[in-house]
């Protein structure tokens, strides 16, 4: 008896259904609506990138940038360099310190996870109080921007480092104790939850319920944190709070782009140290 042969399906070319992405309309759609709202945004902001290369603006720029080299490797101009790189460090050490002594009662309040009238499934309204006091004081300390602070503060304290501290402590505390609250309330509970239903404190069942699952990603933010808050007192030296940052102001106002070359391949290794750092605690604490 011979066989039958059964009907082949039509060749298809493998190679154009591996790269064909069946949502490209939808993609496509998403990418029209995206240029449809950034355009007005671009007309409001007079976004014009083109007057860079326009003859009265690039002479100028390249002559300022041709400055930039060679960096000025002075001994003098160096170690005064690394004095006020010294100090920068300092500004934001002690900014984030005096942040995190701000952020974690903060956060503690609001964690919903260490709240002992939550664990029937709802909260007691005066605990449900507290923690939105917190939250609402989280939100105004970062809602001002640090160099704003910092303006007020110079006013205060007049001219100096000090009015930088403050100035990362306010804003910084509010950055920290959201995303800390945020980071011990979307990971693992479970462990929290016993405690205190077992009858530990607050603070036991976060040094062994949340701390241990959350501290390398804590401790990593944290981190990031720091080595926002060395950029920042670069910005805060502007307004005169001191650090680098001042000086490069005042090498920017003399046009002595060694200088700020110098300044700037400083911070540079400054963000790389940071990076390091990161890495290190995290493989440490992994």
């Amino acid at each position: 008896m011979a066989l039958q042969r059964l009907p082949q399906p039509p060749a298809t070319d493998l190679s154009t259904a591996a790269l064909r992405d069946p949502a490209w309309h939808q993609r496509l759609g998403w990418a029209v609506v995206g240029v449809i709202l950034l355009w007005p945004m671009l007309v409001i902001t007079e976004f014009k990138p083109w007057v860079l290369v326009e003859p009265g603006a690039l002479g100028p720029t390249l002559r300022f940038l041709s400055d930039f080299l060679p960096p000025k490797l002075d001994l003098a101009f160096l170690a005064m360099v690394a004095v006020e790189t010294w100090r920068t460090v300092a500004i934001a050490t002690a900014g984030l310190v005096l942040a995190a002594v701000l952020a974690v009662p903060l956060a503690l309040l609001s964690v919903r996870s260490l709240s002992v009238s939550a664990l029937s499934g709802r909260m007691a309204a005066w605990s449900a109080g507290v923690r939105q006091l917190a939250r609402w004081t989280l939100v105004l300390l970062r809602s001002v921007p640090e160099l704003v602070w910092a303006l007020v503060f110079v006013r205060v304290v007049g001219l100096g480092p000090t009015a930088g501290v403050l100035a990362i402590a306010l804003t910084y505390g509010g950055m920290l104790g959201k995303v800390y609250a945020e980071i011990l309330d979307s990971g693992e509970t479970h462990a929290a939850s016993s405690l205190l239903r077992n009858g530990s404190g607050r603070l036991q069942a976060f040094f062994y319920g949340l701390l241990p699952q959350n501290g390398a990603e804590l401790t990593s933010y944290t981190v990031y944190r720091w080595e926002c808050a060395i950029r920042s007192s670069a910005v805060l030296g502007f307004v005169g709070a001191g650090g680098l940052g001042q000086q490069m102001d005042a090498s920017m106002k003399m046009f002595n782009g060694s200088e700020v070359a110098t300044m700037l391949l400083v911070f540079m290794a400054l963000v790389w140290l940071a990076d390091r750092v990161s890495a290190w605690l995290r493989k440490g604490l992994g």
